[in-house]
């Protein structure tokens, strides 16, 4: 890594991240044209539709490897061993990046609720606006929605943070107490083992098979065992080149073979293959290798990359409330691709100004804060 600078080093994880926020978009999107019954699934060739339309959840599932990725290799450049985190500090870094863009979707999707717009109102048989923002805020609206059925749109995207979060929750006290990374290696191993078996077990379960802690925090493992690997390993080139080809292979394959994932996933395997994927690839890139390449040409895709948080969360915003204009008016069905593309556009123009003009100054505003003993 030594003489890449900070964006360089980083430009290929910027990559993968805005792949994966266009894809969970492009899924959304889809989905509620074919939700509301409109013809959508022969407008690509098949194996093309179902790639970029139906990859949602295994995009989600890249973004937990890379956020445990990069949180656990900041931690280590800020503390040098894991055993030194300092936990109000760790907690007070997640509150300052997470808090401001969530506390803002919260505040909009009550509002949108309040006023009865169709599309943003919670079915009181499942939960009620108090139990919706206090889950969210909890870190247990995956627990919610398993147990009580989907929340709309604006609301259901939160069942990812709540398995990121409550992980974090966890991270430095498990790093305080045991004290040793090769402890601390072990209990991040034991994730890897119980994700696939949790998938097994809950797989009939929607969406709880899905949205379960286990069922997901074993990607986040992966990352976090993939920073640790990393700082405290040098691997030659050809190894560091060999991963980053591998590794793109699998989750190539793992995204695009309906074969191998259905195969796979009686086992709960398929999305274990995925984050071992997503793992090989950034031990490459985190190491130095590949981020040039994959610099060139991508400054549009790493600017969604950085942005991939508040395009996220805002999305289903822009998607639910086009999809209401575009019932109410009705328009020609040829027009659809149309509707495609600028729920997207708004989509990734809406993230981009919530995090440039808002959550990231404020993000910044939060850490120049003089910490409390």
């Amino acid at each position: 890594m030594a003489g890449l600078s900070d964006r360089q080093r980083l430009a290929g994880v910027d990559v993968l991240r805005g792949i994966s926020v266009l894809l969970v978009t492009l899924h959304h999107i889809h989905l509620r044209f074919w939700l509301n019954g409109y013809g959508v699934d022969d407008v690509l060739p098949k194996p093309l539709n179902q790639v970029l339309f139906w990859r949602g959840y295994y995009a989600v599932i890249m973004f937990f490897v890379i956020s445990g990725f990069l949180i656990t290799g900041l931690s280590i450049r800020r503390w040098g061993q894991l055993a030194q985190v300092h936990a109000g500090r760790f907690y007070a870094m997640r509150a300052a990046r997470i808090l401001p863009c969530l506390i803002l979707l919260l505040l909009v999707s009550s509002s949108l609720h309040l006023a009865g717009v169709h599309g943003f109102v919670i079915d009181p048989a499942r939960a009620s606006l108090g139990q919706a923002v206090w889950s969210a805020l909890t870190f247990h609206l995956n627990y919610l929605e398993g147990h009580h059925g989907y929340l709309p749109g604006n609301w259901d995207i939160l069942w990812s943070l709540s398995v990121e979060e409550v992980f974090y929750l966890l991270f430095p006290l498990a790093c305080l107490l045991l004290r040793r990374e090769g402890l601390l290696l072990i209990a991040l191993a034991g994730l890897l083992v119980l994700g696939p078996i949790q998938r097994t077990l809950l797989a009939d379960q929607d969406p709880w098979g899905d949205y379960a802690y286990l069922c997901c925090m074993d990607g986040i493992a992966f990352g976090s065992l993939t920073a640790m690997a990393c700082a405290r390993w040098r691997p030659r080139l050809n190894v560091l080149r060999t991963a980053l080809v591998l590794g793109t292979t699998i989750v190539v394959l793992v995204i695009c073979s309906e074969d191998l994932r259905t195969g796979l996933a009686r086992y709960g395997l398929h999305v274990t293959l995925l984050e071992f994927g997503v793992a090989l690839m950034l031990l490459a890139l985190g190491s130095g290798v590949g981020n040039q390449l994959l610099a060139q040409g991508t400054g549009w895709l790493r600017l969604i990359g950085r942005s991939s948080y508040e395009i996220y969360l805002v999305h289903m915003l822009v998607v639910l409330g086009l999809m209401n204009l575009f019932k109410a008016i009705q328009p020609a069905t040829s027009t659809i691709p149309l509707w495609y593309g600028a729920m997207l556009g708004l989509s990734l123009l809406l993230g981009y100004l919530v995090s440039r003009w808002y959550s990231e100054p404020l993000n910044s505003r939060l850490r120049r804060l003089p910490p409390r003993r």
